[in-house]
């Protein structure tokens, strides 16, 4: 008998069927939060693989948009520009986080941004490699792809992180 499957509605990766919980307003699978938990785990008990932890957070945050409500609005804004310093400028980890807390001062200005229809890559694309050699590439190539997704937002993006 083969296991049903269904996709997330946040970032329609294909996943096994799973009851659990979810993020609170992203939208997710039980399934597909599984894997980010599983992720976290591995970023966490790894000092090497807290370098990409971040970009991780991030790039989950943004393929997971959520409602429209000014807390996932808000979410996706601060995670996108977040990507965008992270990515563009090539900030180490501790100053973006740094930066991020800057950005949320004032994140009552952010606006909805329509989420792409499609990801190039996802956190299944990511899963086999957890707590792998290649565990910090893999979270690198997803961040990079997911960046690139958002392309028809990254002028308003790069607009509002430079108003800081």
């Amino acid at each position: 008998m083969f296991a049903q499957k269904s996709a997330c509605p946040g970032c329609s990766a294909i996943f096994e069927d799973l009851e659990g919980p979810t993020h609170s307003y992203m939208e997710s699978s039980p399934a597909c939060w599984h894997e980010f938990g599983k992720l976290l785990a591995a970023e966490y008990c790894t000092e090497a693989l807290m370098q990409t932890h971040r970009l991780s957070v991030d790039t989950y945050a943004v393929q997971h948009p959520g409602d429209s409500s000014r807390r996932a609005i808000q979410s996706v804004g601060l995670h996108l520009a977040r990507l965008s310093v992270q990515i563009e400028r090539s900030m180490p980890p501790k100053e973006t986080n740094d930066v991020m807390l800057g950005f949320s001062k004032r994140k009552a200005t952010l606006r909805y941004l329509e989420p792409p229809n499609t990801f190039k890559m996802t956190i299944a694309d990511v899963a086999p490699f957890i707590g792998s050699e290649v565990h910090s590439e893999k979270v690198q190539e997803w961040a990079s792809f997911t960046w690139n997704d958002w392309c028809h937002h990254h002028d308003y993006i790069r607009t509002w992180v430079a108003e800081r």
